[in-house]
């Protein structure tokens, strides 16, 4: 059942200040990181895909950990940087304790997904992890239900509902794997870590709290009944039919 009653105002507005602070702060991080390692990457001529996954090698396993901090160039960079920035912003926002959990988990075991049944070759990127996160807001906010988890995941699909598509084979050279691993295990985050955070208590209205009016007349025996009929007036109306 939706509830799309207004929130109440935070109990402690400095808690929301700081709600809303590290929901800015934590993505801003992480988008200035990716940055870094691609700069001190281009910087250092070197070739850093082989920290990507490459399926069923021993030595690829690492790159579990080390291939979404891990771009091809600039723009393959900045296709995921700022879809990973407002994504990040809008689930530590609504979601805060959920997202925390679901991050670690769509990173690892969306990694690991892609080392087992990905195709040969190595496979670079934060794009499952801007996946996962996106599939992982969608789902979490209709299990959970209320005014703020839709309108987040109204602005999601709004923003970001062609990466469904991304989940299929299309483009050469695009680790699809990825992405469909991503984003089950965001889904499977968002179905499951949906009431990690409390749900938002809600303004009641002065009609609410009134009492019903008591009935006067309390069985059947009380109910008023209807005068009876003239027999004049019945019999009038016998010669009619």
């Amino acid at each position: 059942m939706m509830n799309l009653r207004r929130p109440a105002p935070p109990a402690d507005p400095r808690a929301e200040r700081e709600r809303v602070r590290r929901a800015l702060t934590w993505p801003l991080l992480g988008a200035v990181a990716l940055i870094t390692i691609h700069a001190l990457q281009e910087l250092a001529g070197g070739d850093w895909s082989v920290l990507g996954i490459l399926p069923r090698d021993a030595v690829g396993f690492l790159g579990i950990f080390t291939s979404p901090l891990i771009h091809g160039s600039w723009g393959h960079l900045l296709a995921n940087v700022p879809t990973l920035w407002v994504l990040g912003i809008l689930t530590l926002y609504g979601f805060p304790n959920a997202t925390r959990t679901a991050v670690p988990l769509i990173w690892l075991m969306g990694g690991l997904g892609v080392w087992l049944f990905g195709r040969e070759g190595l496979h670079i990127g934060a794009s499952g992890l801007t996946h996962g996160l996106m599939f992982f807001a969608v789902v979490v906010g209709i299990r959970r239900r209320d005014a703020l988890s839709l309108t987040l995941t109204m602005i999601v699909l709004f923003l970001y509902g062609g990466m469904f598509w991304g989940v299929f084979p299309s483009v050469p050279g695009v680790s699809f794997e990825a992405h469909l691993f991503g984003g089950v295990v965001g889904a499977v985050c968002g179905w499951f870590l949906y009431r990690r955070d409390p749900f938002p208590v809600f303004e009641r209205y002065d009609w609410e709290d009134e009492e019903p009016p008591e009935d006067d007349h309390q069985g059947d025996g009380d109910r008023p009944r209807p005068p009876p009929e003239d027999p004049a007036a019945r019999q009038d109306r016998n010669h009619r039919d």
